[in-house]
């Protein structure tokens, strides 16, 4: 189906959901207001459950008996605000970041990146170009979300075919869930920090327009100069080696050239080139009954970042303007029978970005997407329970410019979904299936590749008492190559390298096993999972060691691969005294992969360990933590080790109206100590360390 086509096939969606509109009055009482329970991990609204949150993250309770998901909200998500998500998830378990620049990082889940990690906003993709190339950002307002998921299991196959990596869903505002009890609702949010004098604000409304229709409008801004680091800028390594080629330069009389590099090496304090500065601005719909509801919304984001250098002679400051205008429909009917919902959830974007090279535009990319899904919820009948759907989606990538590196490429997908759940007594057991089909022709040349990909997980939970629960599932993926991976092959300037492709890969193909044990003793609670995931021809990119115009060279290439993690996380609640309490977490996450018979798989984050205290009041909370890093010394060939490093946070926050008051301070400052420490996950680490000492206000008004 060509784009043109689906975008007809939505615009029949949305004018049959706007004939359902006009009979739901009819189909179910009204109200002057409807409230809804809590969503689950798709979404969808749930019966309250019990749920066990420690400082946002969910370790235990009935969302997901067989994998439970890791969930980042209320003020534990508020405290770690930042514009790019990959930054705000990267203390969850599993979870670390790309890191490429400040303006730009995407999530990484054990050891997992790119196309391997499905970015979610409600269920749909980000319909933009972020897993093409690491500098690419995620267009996703983070301000206006209320909840984020990492979900790993059974449910990874209702959104794609390769569950190992697993999936972020960001469950946003914009289409409203809820007719406000109230005529309007205010959220707004300030804050300012102090590593990069970043300005970072954002208000969303609700309006109650009739008894069942609200209208939501929301806007944001961030600015920030370039980020302040604790030490050198380069590494060891990478400095040693600029120490040395300007020495080289200096005895071949290019004085100039030796002095830049000399320079560079010597860098400190601020990473040049890394200022980001973006905003948003949106609106939904939505009419909301008993009987079903419908909303859509647009959403208008645009981002710039700079791109730090890799140290050159004869430096270029490339920089990112990145584009996206997004439109979403969400609708669904309420049922009874063997359905209890059915819903359609669609989106449309036109994204855009530019590489400007020393102020001038060079590459462009343009990326028009569409994507579909439809999914119905079966009633609990006794024991068995479950979902199904369909899912389409169809992207067109344009890129023009000097620097061509990937030819124009439409890429199709269609999939079917189902995920069944049985509760049997003290066990659960859980299944999922999804085949899918994934199309990837190229302009003007039209080389077509046709991948089949067939998955399957199954999972099942021992509950031998109320306070454990014990899970194991198996799951079978299959991922399509990306047009990235078949058929880049050239110079970008943006990601400072050279890149080739193969367009003779096969499918993806991994089997895993992951078992986990779960405690909730109230005070007590914790999780422990570990898992084992084999592939065959595994796809990555692999620095060769050439240099072509003093850019490093990365090959993709495919080969069988082995990874093994553990992921542990738990809390002690030691005192109450009325509404004041004192608990202890702690945390710990390793991967270790492997390209068999080659060598350590590339970009893998090292063994990883937080501790933290944690006092809470109904007016205040004060939490400080620990995190240490190891030294990644499994590194592939031609690339540098990181060295180990502790990171020391810190946060207050003031409710001087209450717990359930309207207003929110929240003082926090994270790498108390100014410590520089690079990430084994980034393709930049070389050259862009953390953020050393960065101390933020954030104050956030509800009504």
């Amino acid at each position: 189906m060509t784009l043109p086509t689906a975008r007809i096939a939505l615009l029949v969606t949305a004018s049959a959901f706007s004939t359902t509109l006009a009979l739901l009055p009819a189909m179910a009482s009204a109200q002057t207001a409807t409230a809804t329970a809590p969503a689950d991990a798709d979404g969808h609204p749930q019966e309250s459950g019990a749920d066990i949150i420690v400082t946002g993250r969910l370790i235990s309770g009935n969302a997901d008996p067989i994998s439970a998901p890791v969930v980042l909200s209320g003020e534990a998500l508020t405290r770690d605000l930042k514009p790019q998500i990959g930054e705000m998830l990267a203390s969850l378990p599993g979870v670390s970041s790309t890191g490429f620049a400040p303006g730009v990082s995407r999530p990484v889940l054990r050891g997992f990146d790119g196309p391997r990690v499905q970015v979610l906003l409600d269920g749909i993709g980000s319909l933009d170009a972020s897993s093409v190339s690491a500098d690419h950002a995620v267009s996703l307002d983070t301000l206006n979300v209320e909840r984020i998921e990492v979900l790993h299991g059974p449910r990874v196959l209702l959104y794609a075919s390769d569950p190992a990596g697993g999936a972020v869903n960001a469950v946003d505002k914009r289409i409203p869930r809820k007719v406000p009890d109230k005529a309007f609702s205010i959220d707004a949010l300030g804050s300012f920090g102090t590593a990069a004098n970043m300005v970072n604000g954002g208000v969303a409304t609700d309006v109650r327009l009739a008894s069942r229709l609200v209208a939501h409008f929301d806007a944001s801004y961030y600015h920030s100069d370039d980020l302040h680091v604790g030490g050198y800028v380069l590494s060891p390594e990478l400095r040693a080696q600029t120490l040395t080629q300007a020495s080289a330069l200096a005895d071949a009389g290019d004085l100039t050239g030796a002095a830049t590099l000399s320079q560079q090496a010597n860098k400190r304090g601020k990473i040049a080139n890394s200022g980001t500065e973006g905003w948003t601005y949106g609106g939904g719909l939505a009419f909301i009954d008993d009987g079903g509801d419908i909303g859509v919304s647009v959403q208008r984001l645009a981002t710039d970042y700079g791109i730090p250098p890799r140290p050159s002679a004869d430096p270029e400051a490339t920089s990112i303007s990145l584009r996206q205008t997004r439109v979403d429909l969400r609708a669904g009917l309420n049922l009874e029978g063997f359905l209890k919902r059915v819903e359609v959830r669609g989106a449309y974007g036109d994204y855009e970005h530019a590489e400007i090279e020393d102020g001038d535009i060079g590459t462009q990319f343009h990326n028009q997407a569409l994507e579909v899904r439809l999914q119905a919820d079966q009633a609990r009948r006794g024991i068995w329970s479950g979902s199904s759907g369909v899912q389409y989606s169809s992207s067109q990538l344009r890129i023009t410019g000097d620097e061509k590196l990937l030819p124009n490429n439409n890429t199709d997908r269609f999939a079917v979904f189902t995920l069944q759940h049985l509760e049997l007594g003290q066990f659960d057991v859980e299944g999922a299936l999804r085949y899918e089909n994934t199309q990837i022709r190229t302009i003007p040349s039209d080389e077509h590749r046709n991948f089949n990909q067939y998955a399957a997980v199954a999972g099942a939970a021992w509950h031998p008492i109320d306070t454990v629960t014990l899970s194991v599932n198996y799951s079978h993926g299959e991922r399509a190559p990306s047009a990235e991976e078949l058929f880049v092959d050239g110079m970008h300037d943006a990601t400072q390298s050279y890149e080739r492709g193969n367009p003779n890969f096969k499918v993806e193909r991994s089997d895993s096993i992951e078992a986990g044990a779960r405690y909730n003793g109230g005070d007590v609670v914790g999780s422990v999972t570990v898992f084992g995931t084999n592939f065959a021809n595994f796809i990555t990119a692999v620095p060769t060691g050439e240099v072509i115009e003093d850019f490093p060279v990365y090959q993709y290439l495919q080969a069988p691969a082995r990874f093994r993690g553990i992921e542990a996380e738990g809390g002690v609640t030691f005192a109450h005294w009325g509404d004041t309490s004192l608990k202890a977490e702690g945390g710990v996450d390793y991967t270790h992969a492997k390209l068999v018979n080659m060598g350590p798989v590339p970009r893998i984050p090292p063994l990883r360990a937080r501790g933290g205290l944690e006092f809470d009041a109904s007016s205040f909370t004060l939490r400080g933590e620990v995190e240490w890093n190891a030294k990644q010394n499994r590194v592939t060939e031609n690339e540098n080790p990181t060295n180990a490093f502790t990171l020391v946070n810190a946060s207050a926050t003031w409710r001087p109206f209450g717990a359930q008051g309207p207003l929110s301070l929240i003082l926090a400052a994270d790498n108390l100590l100014d410590v520089t420490g690079r990430l084994s996950a980034s393709e930049t680490r070389d050259f862009v360390p953390i953020a050393g000492r960065d101390v933020r206000l954030t104050a956030r008004f509800t009504y």
